[in-house]
């Protein structure tokens, strides 16, 4: 379905957010939608083929962004072991929490608590899944250049990175304002970076 930029898209966007804000995906109606926005259904039904693809459409974005970001992250650390450049700490998750996720606080939320009942659901498991693969394939880089990373097991580093994960997503799931999220995040940092980068071997 085509992205529109048209008056009657950007209405029927705002009325979805705010009833999938309400009410979460699963008890969301597009007949509520339709009311919210002062459209009939067979309006809404030409910007989207369902409710899931209108879900979609809000929440994609924000699921885009924070995969364009994590591939960045790797690609820089994988790049500096290919290189041989002397590793260091250049950014991590919590950066990512603070550049990406907690600007756009409402859209995150969306994936994390109103998403039961659509292709997003398991979206924080997924997440954490995928941290876990890239480290699993970058810390044996990190042992033959010598560093003293971790052979760990895998059901290990998956305990500790969804206890992280879950840390650093909490104040989206309760829509902390921003400054409560930040000082969170200093928190989450302080307590958690010193062991990844134990972990690491760094």
């Amino acid at each position: 379905m085509p992205r529109d930029k048209t008056a009657n898209h950007i209405k029927i966007m705002a009325a979805a957010k705010a009833e999938f804000m309400e009410f979460g995906f699963d008890k969301a109606s597009m007949r509520s939608i339709a009311d919210r926005c002062g459209m009939t259904a067979a309006g809404i039904y030409r910007h989207c083929t369902d409710k899931e693809d209108l879900f979609d459409q809000i929440v994609s974005p924000a699921v885009e962004r924070i995969n364009a970001w994590i591939d960045a992250h790797v690609a820089r650390y994988v790049d500096a072991v290919n290189q041989e450049e002397p590793m260091q700490w250049r950014d991590s998750e919590i950066d990512m929490m603070r550049e990406v996720v907690y600007p756009n606080m409402e859209e995150y939320h969306l994936l994390l608590a109103k998403s039961q009942g659509s292709q997003y659901e398991n979206f924080l498991h997924d997440l954490t899944e995928r941290h876990q693969n890239q480290l699993l394939r970058y810390m044996p880089m990190l042992r033959n250049q010598g560093y003293p990373a971790w052979d760990i097991d895998p059901k290990e580093l998956h305990l500790l990175l969804s206890a992280y994960t879950t840390a650093m997503f909490e104040p989206v799931v309760h829509l902390y304002t921003m400054e409560e999220a930040l000082h969170s995040l200093k928190t989450v940092e302080a307590f958690f970076l010193p062991g990844w980068k134990q972990l690491m071997g760094f």
